[in-house]
């Protein structure tokens, strides 16, 4: 019997900690851009009163679609975070001074990152998960947010929120409660359990 052959995987998203995350999980894949205009989209599902959840699953669908209009014999994950705080919803940080702001508006705060990540085959969602993490913000001195930003430097503006957990980012906290791996990005765990069932990974 002729066994059909294992799909190849695609990553909707150049993001380097999701990159890194499948990578160091073993995975082989090739990573796409998805050039989707999220900002508009947000606003747009905002407006219609959406919560920052549905958000998330809505921009993790529209990447993979997007990348599996042109590879429908792949399998093509998408993936988003939202970063939301007493109702507001934070972007990554446009430069320095916004990522400033931004840790600013949590400190003392608890805010939560709705994660999203789905599977798409011939342009077909065929699989998601969604998952919630709460993380507070201690009440940390000015002159650690100066040191802080200085020495994590511009990394952190791919970052929505503005920090780093793997990272210099940990000492922003006093409490974390959630997936490690989705607070960096991406829910692997569910997703590579996902992926063992068509045999991309090995059961």
């Amino acid at each position: 019997m002729v066994q059909d052959p294992i799909p190849g995987l695609i990553l909707a998203s150049q993001s380097q900690s999701r990159r890194d995350l499948l990578k160091n999980a073993g995975l082989t894949f090739e990573a796409i851009a998805a050039k989707v205009d999220e900002s508009e989209m947000k606003l747009s599902l905002q407006a219609a009163g959406a919560s920052a959840t549905d958000t998330a699953i809505a921009l993790a669908e529209l990447k993979a679609l997007k990348i599996s209009k042109d590879y429908p014999e792949h399998l093509v994950i998408g993936a988003d975070q939202m970063l939301e705080c007493n109702g507001v919803w934070f972007d990554k940080p446009v430069d320095m001074s916004h990522a400033r702001a931004h840790l600013s508006s949590l400190r003392g705060k608890t805010h939560h990152l709705q994660n999203a990540v789905c599977v798409a085959k011939s342009n077909t969602i065929i699989w998601h998960f969604s998952n919630t993490a709460s993380l507070q913000v201690r009440q940390f001195s000015e002159d650690f947010l100066d040191e802080y930003l200085e020495t994590a430097g511009e990394g952190i503006l791919s970052s929505v929120g503005a920090y780093q957990l793997e990272g210099l980012g940990a000492q922003l906290f006093n409490r974390v409660e959630g997936d490690f791996f989705s607070i960096l990005g991406l829910p692997l765990l569910p997703l590579i359990d996902f992926l063992r069932g068509h045999k991309v990974v090995a059961s």
